[in-house]
């Protein structure tokens, strides 16, 4: 299903001296979403999706575009295909048109979100765990993982290797099963809905950068403007001082 570039130990990706300080402030593992909160590709998914509904003769609304973020690729091509009111046509023919485009847009066009790579970085240095927890299918991670880094990622969890997507918690609870971590002492990063959502239920503390889509204020999210606003402080913080404890 995924695979572990590297063996994690259940509580950090180090062990010395600086363990028993590390268990105090640090997660036990940061889960990072991928489309609009490490990388701006939203904008190339409404490039691909707006090309797609134009060759179908229609035109995709907005409150439809809106309405697929964080979403999955089933439910995406349903959302198009019923907002063009061509709900007859073949959802598996268009998620393959639409997933080699942005394959090739993918390869020149992807870019960091701000603040997305510091942070990464931040928390690989301290050597916490890491895992990319994303909606979109293998084929296209693999694409997008030539920018984000396979060695900053110690397991990575696609839309279509679990049992159901967001906004269920599978994606994260297979996160935290795969990285052998306490879900409830991960800081799950999220930018959409369904992400929150899926992060919420699955026990994890939630990070929420808010990108095309508005984000409601809910109890066991922090809302900040940008990743550049956030520093591994901040992620300690978000848990409870019983789930920092060994």
């Amino acid at each position: 299903m995924t695979g572990v570039s590297r063996p994690v130990d259940p509580v950090g990706k180090s062990a010395g001296p600086a363990q028993e300080d590390t268990l105090t402030i640090h997660p036990a593992a940061v889960l990072f979403d991928m489309d609009g909160t490490l990388i701006d590709s939203e904008r190339i998914w409404e490039v691909a999706l707006r090309e797609l509904a134009a060759s179908y003769g229609g035109r995709l609304s907005q409150d439809a575009r809106l309405a697929m973020i964080g979403s999955s690729m089933a439910n995406s091509m349903a959302i198009l295909h019923e907002d063009l009111g061509q709900p007859w046509r073949d959802p598996t023919v268009g998620a393959a048109w639409l997933e080699q485009r942005v394959a090739e847009l993918f390869v020149d066009e992807l870019r960091w979100r701000p603040g997305a790579l510091a942070l990464l970085e931040a928390v690989c240095a301290a050597r916490i765990p890491t895992a990319l927890v994303t909606s979109t299918t293998r084929p296209l991670v693999e694409v997008a993982l030539d920018t984000l880094g396979r060695d900053r990622f110690d397991i990575v969890v696609c839309g279509d290797e679990v049992s159901a997507p967001k906004p269920d918690p599978a994606p994260y609870l297979t996160a935290a099963q795969l990285l052998n971590v306490p879900i409830e002492r991960c800081v799950a990063i999220e930018d959409s809905p369904a992400g929150v959502a899926s992060g919420l239920a699955a026990g994890a503390a939630v990070l929420a950068v808010p990108g095309d889509v508005p984000l409601d204020v809910a109890d066991g999210v922090h809302l900040v403007e940008s990743l550049a606003n956030a520093d591994l402080a901040l992620l300690g913080r978000l848990l409870t001082p019983l789930d920092l404890r060994p």
